[in-house]
C-alpha cells in the first residue's frame, strides 16, 4: 500500500515510509505512474498533472479505435455505427495544434508517415528545396509572470543583483551571515522600495529553508499559530528551518506581535520582519531584543539608473525616448523608490511605443508622470520635516525654512500643527532678542486657526521668514532647562522650604508664623533696588540665566571673519 510522505508529498510504501523520511526524501519513492496506486477514495487521491501524462508510447495512439471511442451496447441500432464512424473521420481530421493525447491520424502524422495532405501520393524527395522555417519559440513564461509589473519581473534573485544596499554587499554584516547560514531574526526598516522583501526572499532562497509571506494586514494570531506549529513539525521531522517573512509588521497592535516572543527565542523561526516605521516607536521592546534591526539606506540616483538599464536590457527594448538623460529625470522622479522608478519606467515605454500616436516626445512622457510625495503625517516624515523646519529657523535660513514649510503644506500637513511650532520658536530661539515674534507667532496661529488653507499659507510664510531673519537669543530657554535639572537632578534641592520673608500670609496664624516678615516690597524703594535673598539658603548665590544670548564656539567651518 501506497502513502504520500507528509513532507515532498511523493508517495512511497507504508511500510518503508520511516526510511524514507530518514533519507531526506531521496529513498524508495515509487518511480513510475504504472505502479499500482493505493486503493483509497478519489477525495484522498493527489490530482496527476498533465505533464506526467506526456511520456507515452507513441503505440498508445496508434491503438485501436474502440479504446478511445465508447463501445456501442449490442442492441444499438445501426445509426450509432454511423455516428461513431463519422466521429472517427473528424477525428482523423483534426488539425495539428490538437494536443498529442486527443488526435490520432491528423495532417501532422500522416505527413511524419510519407503521406500527403492533399492525397495519398508519395511526395519525391528534392534535396535542392529550402529547408522548412525553424519553429517559434515559445514563451515558457507563465500566465502570472506576465502578468506581473516591470517592477516585480526586475525583482533580484541573488544577493549580487541586490542594487544599493551595502549591507548585502561584498563585504556587508547581513551577507556574511547568509553565507555563514546563521541568519537571524531581524527587522529590516526602510522606505518603499529599498529592497526589503527582496532581501528577504533572497535570504530563504540562499540557506535554503522553508519559507513563508506574511503580511500584517491580512494576517491573524490564529494563523499565526497555526503556522508556528507547521514550523515546529518541518524542524522536528526534516531539520529544516522555517523563515516567517512578515511585511508591514508595525501594523500588528502589541498583543499579536507578542505571539511570535516565544518562537523566536526558542528558534522555532527566524522572523525576518519589514517596516517603513521607526521600529523603536512601532515594535515592541521585547520582540526588538530578539531582533537585529538593520536600516535600508535610500537607494541614490545612480542606483536607480543602474536599474532602469537592467530593466531595459532584460526586456529587450530600446526606445529612442529614453536615453541617458530620461533615465536620470526618472531616477530623480522617484526620490530613492526602486518600484516607483520601474512603474515609471514601465508606462514611459507603453508610452513612447504607442503605434496610434508615434510623434510622443519626451516632454510629453515628462507631463504624463504625476509626482507623489512620501510623507506620512503619522510617521517618521511628519517629525522630522518640522525638525527640519525648526532648526532652519534658529539657524537664520529663510530659504530652507520656506523650503520646509511649502513641502509639508502641500503634503497636507495640518496647518496648525505648524503655526504651534512657531510659537515655540518665537521664545525659544529669538526669546529675549526680539520680545514682539512672540505676539506675532500667536496672531499666526489665530489667523491661520481662522481662515484655513490655502490662504493660510500666506500668515505662515511671514510668520516664518521673520523669525528666520530676527536675531537669536536663548537666555530664558536655557536658565529654564538650569533650573529644572538643578531640581530633577540635585538630590533635595526640589524639596528646599521657601525663605519665611517670601511666604504668603493671609491669616493671623501665618503672620505669627513670621510669614513674609521683613519683605522689602521693592516699589516703595528708589529705583526698586533692594537687598534681599530670594532663594532658598542652600542655593543662594546660585545663576541659572547664562549672561550672553548665545554661545561662545566657533564653528571651525566658517571663514577666518568670525573668529573671535
Amino acid at each position: 500500500m501506497y502513502v504520500n510522505c507528509p513532507i515532498c508529498d511523493r508517495q512511497v510504501r507504508e511500510r518503508d515510509i520511516n526510511s524514507h523520511i530518514d533519507s531526506n526524501c531521496h529513498d524508495h519513492v515509487a518511480t513510475s505512474v504504472d505502479e499500482p496506486q493505493p486503493a483509497v477514495s478519489s477525495f484522498f487521491q493527489k490530482h496527476t498533472p498533465a505533464k506526467a501524462l506526456l511520456p507515452v508510447k507513441l503505440e498508445k495512439e496508434q491503438n485501436d479505435d474502440a479504446s478511445t471511442t465508447p463501445k456501442s451496447p449490442p442492441d444499438s441500432p445501426p445509426q450509432a455505427l454511423v455516428k461513431s464512424e463519422a466521429a472517427k473521420a473528424l477525428k482523423q481530421e483534426a488539425p495539428d495544434d490538437t494536443p498529442l493525447a486527443g488526435r490520432t491520424n491528423g495532417p501532422a502524422k500522416r505527413a511524419r508517415e510519407g503521406h500527403s495532405s492533399a492525397g495519398n501520393d508519395t511526395p519525391t524527395y528534392n534535396p535542392d528545396s529550402p529547408p522548412p522555417p525553424p519553429a517559434k519559440k515559445r514563451d515558457k513564461r507563465s500566465s502570472l509572470q506576465k502578468a506581473a509589473p516591470l517592477a516585480e519581473r526586475m525583482r533580484p534573485r541573488n544577493l549580487d543583483d541586490v542594487c544599493g544596499q551595502e549591507l548585502v554587499g561584498p563585504n556587508g554584516v547581513l551577507r556574511g551571515l547568509i553565507e555563514q547560514d546563521r541568519v537571524p531574526s531581524m527587522i529590516l526598516w526602510g522606505g518603499p522600495g529599498t529592497g526589503k522583501t527582496t532581501i528577504a526572499r533572497v535570504i530563504a532562497s540562499s540557506v535554503g529553508s522553508r519559507f513563508v509571506e506574511i503580511n500584517s494586514t491580512s494576517t491573524g494570531v490564529a494563523e499565526c499559530k497555526k503556522l508556528f506549529s507547521e514550523a515546529r513539525n518541518e524542524l522536528s521531522l526534516s531539520d529544516r528551518k522555517t523563515i516567517i517573512f512578515c511585511d508591514e509588521i508595525h501594523r500588528f497592535s502589541k498583543s499579536q506581535q507578542d505571539v511570535f516572543l516565544g518562537p523566536v527565542e526558542a528558534g522555532i523561526v527566524t522572523l525576518i520582519g519589514a517596516t517603513t516605521e521607526n521600529p523603536s516607536f512601532k515594535v515592541i521592546t521585547p520582540l526588538l531584543s530578539r531582533c537585529r534591526t538593520f536600516p535600508l539606506s535610500k537607494l541614490t540616483e545612480q542606483d536607480i539608473v543602474t536599474i532602469l538599464e537592467r530593466a531595459l536590457a532584460a526586456e529587450n527594448i530600446t526606445p529612442p525616448l529614453l536615453d541617458a538623460s530620461m533615465l536620470s529625470y526618472l531616477a530623480a522622479f522617484a526620490d530613492g523608490d526602486a518600484r516607483t522608478a520601474l512603474n515609471l519606467l514601465e508606462l514611459a515605454i507603453d508610452l513612447s511605443t504607442r503605434p496610434n500616436n508615434p510623434t510622443t516626445t519626451q516632454s510629453d512622457l515628462k507631463s504624463a508622470l504625476t509626482r507623489t510625495f512620501v510623507y506620512d503625517r503619522a510617521g517618521d516624515s511628519h517629525y522630522d520635516t518640522i525638525s527640519a523646519l525648526h532648526k532652519s529657523i534658529r539657524g537664520s535660513d529663510p530659504d530652507a525654512a520656506l523650503f520646509y514649510l511649502a513641502r509639508m503644506l502641500i503634503a497636507g500637513e495640518d496647518p496648525l500643527f505648524i503655526a504651534r511650532r512657531l510659537v515655540v520658536c518665537s521664545s525659544e530661539d529669538v526669546g529675549l532678542a526680539d520680545n514682539s515674534m512672540l505676539p506675532l507667532a500667536v496672531a499666526t496661529y489665530t489667523a491661520v486657526e481662522k481662515i484655513g488653507m490655502p490662504e493660510a499659507r500666506i500668515p505662515l510664510a511671514h510668520c516664518v521668514v521673520a523669525l528666520s531673519q530676527a536675531p537669536k537669543s536663548v537666555r530664558a530657554y536655557r536658565g529654564l532647562n538650569a533650573a529644572w535639572a538643578a531640581i530633577e537632578g540635585e538630590q533635595g534641592v526640589g524639596g528646599l522650604p521657601v525663605p519665611l520673608h517670601l511666604r504668603n500670609a493671609p491669616t493671623r496664624l501665618m503672620k505669627e508664623l513670621n510669614y513674609g516678615k521683613e519683605y522689602k516690597y521693592n516699589p516703595d524703594y528708589w529705583d526698586g533696588k533692594v537687598k534681599q535673598e530670594y532663594l532658598p539658603e542652600k542655593l543662594r548665590g546660585r545663576k541659572f540665566l547664562p549672561d550672553m544670548d548665545l554661545g561662545k564656539e566657533v564653528d571651525p567651518d566658517l571663514d577666518d571673519e568670525y573668529a573671535l
